[in-house]
């Protein structure tokens, strides 16, 4: 039995599809077409997910959507409404794309795919819930999941047992957690629904200055209910700010216009608005353990990313266990919706568990060949994986920037090892090299660890032999190991922590281990192969051309290296371009 899942028409398309209930292959639209958080319909991805199983569109029993579309447009119909004339544009604007296509979605997938076949409507956080829960290896869980806004609910609450999922608990628009960071997102003067990284990344070099403001903006009761004082927002009758003057009054300056510097009032806005959201999500966790009693917690939709977040809630809610889906966002809700439908609508016995995110194409040696022989680059080929890896840690050792790029595509926003820039976590100026000269972004975005998962509670204040394979977790490193590794260090002294095991992606965990055999250090860092504004490398085509125009130096392509390159990197027209594209429609 095939079921295929898909998310679109909002943020970040996507399509995943299972086999009898085991997924098979899942990605974003984004990676395909090169619009970062494209969309529409997600074409491209829904027939890379047919290509990997070999099947036709026919062969497909069930195609499911992620939210229902008619329940959604009655909230942004009754929002009009509410508040006309304040949304007369918000009327012009959404109004005909809801009439020509939204609300004929299933009509629009049908033509899309070529079929007439029949579409089946999940409920937005259910399906948030079920991509976490249903994929996860707890047989019974309490699920949290929190975003922007599905049909009318922005949180909810519940509990999973075995193949059923009860949400008892839910919190409607216009509060919202998810809104509330895309405010302050908005307000330092980043882009919603692309930038709310860069909030986190700021927060520690701030302080909480501003967090009794904030409370002046967030009604936030013990159980960890709230309600957002709408005299600050203006997301129901706005489509184009979240935001009004009451707000900057209240915090004291404007917005930030993009691009210019950050102060410490920018800092202590996002650290204190980074530990109301904290706060939140904790209350609300404590809150819901304290109800169901159990011991395990799943966690889905776009706040599930807020990985500091995501720590606290392990270490003070009282939940001895955390699964976050690593697609928290909407394109995980194609997941969500095709497991739903199989294990919990179909009533069929679970039979997957999501240990790993690498569920996209696959380039082979063959591939790669063809790509570098039509880009002149010169290259060395290994028969020998050992000679591979010993090369490629001695690069790294050498102070070089290597982009790692293997096996299958990960799902999800996060490069875990096989579209990944991997580089020497020792090295103090290792940040500012690679944020500057090959990402073009920020000073003060933080870098990611990969770790050995045995030596992972050597460096980091967490269990030792603990799961952390989706960089969704933020602990302390050890004190007495930030000297050692700088660069994965973040200001407060934190690193957003991957355990690597070889069961679940065995050559890189045998390149760090490599590393650590020749250096005594069993962690790299890692950070996403791309560049700002661009979506994560795809092809070994996209891999070339961004190891051409950044300051990667080496590219390892399955068994190739690539250690050289014709042509001098012009450094300020990268930064230009990135800034460039960020801004740009090519952003959906």
């Amino acid at each position: 039995m095939y079921i295929l899942g898909i998310s679109c028409y909002y943020h970040d398309s996507g399509a995943a599809l299972l086999k009898d209930g085991k997924l098979i292959a899942a990605a974003e639209e984004e990676r395909f077409n090169r619009k970062k958080h494209y969309s529409d319909f997600p074409k491209l991805a829904v027939e890379y997910c047919l290509e990997e199983a070999g099947i036709k569109i026919d062969d497909v029993d069930y195609i499911c959507f992620y939210e229902k579309p008619l329940v959604k447009f009655s909230r942004i119909l009754e929002t009009i409404l509410a508040r006309w004339p304040l949304t007369y544009w918000n009327w012009v604007k959404s109004m005909p794309v809801w009439l020509l296509t939204k609300l004929h979605i299933g009509r629009t997938i049908q033509k899309e795919l070529d079929t007439d076949k029949d579409i089946y409507f999940c409920k937005h956080h259910m399906s948030h819930a079920a991509s976490a829960f249903l994929v996860s290896p707890f047989k019974e869980s309490a699920i949290i999941t929190a975003d922007g806004v599905g049909e009318w609910a922005t949180t909810a609450w519940g509990v999973g047992r075995g193949n059923e999922i009860e949400l008892q608990k839910e919190i409607s628009f216009p509060h919202s957690v998810g809104l509330l960071f895309s405010a302050i997102t908005a307000y330092l003067g980043f882009r919603v629904n692309d930038a709310e990284w860069k909030v986190m990344g700021l927060a520690p070099y701030g302080k909480p200055t501003y967090l009794d403001k904030f409370r002046e903006v967030v009604d936030l009761r013990e159980d960890g209910s709230f309600r957002l004082n709408m005299k600050y927002f203006t997301h129901t009758h706005s489509t184009s700010k979240m935001f009004n003057r009451r707000w900057e009054q209240l915090f004291g300056r404007p917005v930030r216009p993009k691009e210019t510097e950050l102060d410490q009032f920018h800092k202590d806005i996002a650290h204190s608005g980074q530990k109301m959201v904290e706060e939140i999500m904790v209350k609300m966790a404590t809150h819901v353990h304290k109800v169901t009693g159990m011991d395990n917690v799943c966690i889905a939709g776009g706040v599930g990313l807020n990985c500091v977040a995501n720590w606290r809630i392990l270490q003070e809610s009282g939940f001895k266990n955390i699964f976050i889906q690593p697609a928290a966002g909407d394109s995980g809700a194609a997941l969500g919706a095709a497991f739903y439908m199989y294990n919990t609508v179909l009533n069929k016995p679970r039979e997957f568990e999501m240990r790993q995110a690498y569920w996209g194409p696959e380039f082979d040696d063959n591939a790669i060949r063809k790509a570098l022989d039509r880009s002149g680059l010169s290259f060395t080929y290994h028969d020998r994986e050992e000679a591979l890896l010993e090369q490629t840690a001695a690069a790294i050792d050498d102070g070089k920037v290597v982009a790692w790029y293997q096996g299958r595509l990960e799902f999800g926003p996060r490069a875990l090892g096989n579209r990944s820039l991997v580089a020497d976590a020792r090295n103090p100026k290792m940040k500012d090299i690679i944020n500057a000269k090959v990402k073009f972004r920020e000073a003060f975005r933080p870098f990611a660890p990969s770790v050995l998962r045995e030596h992972a509670h050597e460096y980091f204040e967490m269990p030792e032999g603990m799961d952390a394979p989706f960089m969704l977790l933020v602990p302390n490193v050890r004190p007495e190991r930030h000297a050692q590794v700088p660069a994965i260090t973040h200001e407060d002294g934190t690193g957003r922590v991957q355990t690597v095991t070889e069961e679940d992606n065995g050559r890189y965990y045998r390149l760090i281990k490599a590393f650590y055999e020749r250096t005594g250090t069993p962690l790299v860092i890692n950070t996403s192969f791309n560049v700002r504004g661009e979506p994560i490398v795809l092809t070994p085509q996209d891999a070339i051309h961004t190891f051409m125009n950044t300051g990667i130096d080496w590219l390892v392509m399955g068994n190739f290296v690539i250690s050289e390159k014709p042509d001098v990197v012009d450094y300020e027209a990268g930064m230009k371009r990135s800034i460039e594209l960020e801004a740009s429609s090519l952003i959906q």
